[in-house]
């Protein structure tokens, strides 16, 4: 693996602020679902999408992700009407308390995302299909005027497990999202974020062969997102269970920093904050 030291300082326009990626931010995840793989992220009342929202704010989360749509392996589909009233419910709490935060919409509908933009001043869309599952959704994020966080994913939540062959993973994935880069900038979209979809359409060896690479993305010139917290590819490794995962987690999230990650999605936010002191402190001094 190689150690990415002196890496491109990347900055990001949320809500009109321009925002430095160095040190890296973490970002909190906080799931509107009740079928999330991880039990300990679900948020299904408003106490607990309050109480979460705070957790993840003074705790030292950067942006609040919030999801109400389950992408775990064979996970249901949701219709668009009831994701929407999940993230309008959640959206107004949030709002309440914080009308100011971060908050990134985890969503590949382009009419939900341009929704929760308008209506609830949300700050970027974190898109897992890269745009495959609605062919509006790079049009509607450069009409929006938002960052896009840009996922690599084969075919949908439910059967992305089906479209785990590759070439060279690491060479598949430079393709995509070269290709992918190539479209939303000449559509106008300024802010790209690239998440190489760890546990999405991908194998056990897999996951860790794009960790292991991870530093090979910065030849792409933007801004890396990885979101390993507490993933299958922890727990399978180890033979345990989500819950049971936050070490694994810790270590991920080390490597990722080490590999050139600008930011860190994540269950466990101090844990994150931490990580990232830890790294760049380690990395900085001289």
């Amino acid at each position: 693996m190689n150690v990415v030291c002196d890496k491109p300082s990347f900055t990001i326009n949320l809500n009109g602020d321009v925002v430095a990626l160095t040190p890296p931010l973490v970002m909190g995840i906080l799931n509107v679902t009740p079928d999330s793989f991880y039990a300990g992220s679900r948020c299904n009342t408003e106490t607990a999408v309050i109480s979460r929202a705070r957790e993840i704010v003074e705790q030292g989360g950067a942006i609040i992700d919030i999801g109400a749509y389950s992408s775990r392996p064979q996970a249901e589909d949701v219709p668009e009407e009831e994701e929407m009233n999940r993230l309008s419910r959640a959206l107004s709490l949030i709002r309440s308390v914080y009308p100011d935060v971060y908050i990134s919409i985890d969503t590949f509908r382009a009419e939900v995302a341009r929704r929760c933009v308008e209506e609830f001043g949300v700050t970027m869309i974190n898109d897992i299909s890269g745009g495959e599952l609605d062919d509006k959704m790079f049009e509607t994020v450069a009409s929006l005027g938002v960052p896009y966080i840009l996922m690599h994913m084969r075919g949908t939540p439910r059967t992305m497990q089906e479209y785990t062959n590759y070439g060279d993973i690491i060479a598949d994935l430079l393709m995509y999202f070269s290709e992918k880069t190539d479209k939303l900038r000449l559509m106008g979209v300024n802010d790209i974020i690239i998440d190489p979809g760890f546990g999405f359409s991908k194998t056990l060896d897999d996951n860790y062969l794009l960790m292991n690479g991870l530093s090979e993305f910065q030849v792409l010139g933007f801004p890396v997102l990885a979101g390993i917290s507490r993933k299958s590819m922890i727990y399978k490794l180890l033979g345990t269970s989500p819950e049971e995962s936050l070490n694994g987690t810790t270590v991920l999230n080390t490597l990722a920093l080490l590999g050139g990650a600008d930011i860190l999605r994540v269950h466990d936010v101090k844990e994150a904050v931490e990580t990232v002191k830890i790294v760049t402190k380690t990395l900085t001094t001289r």
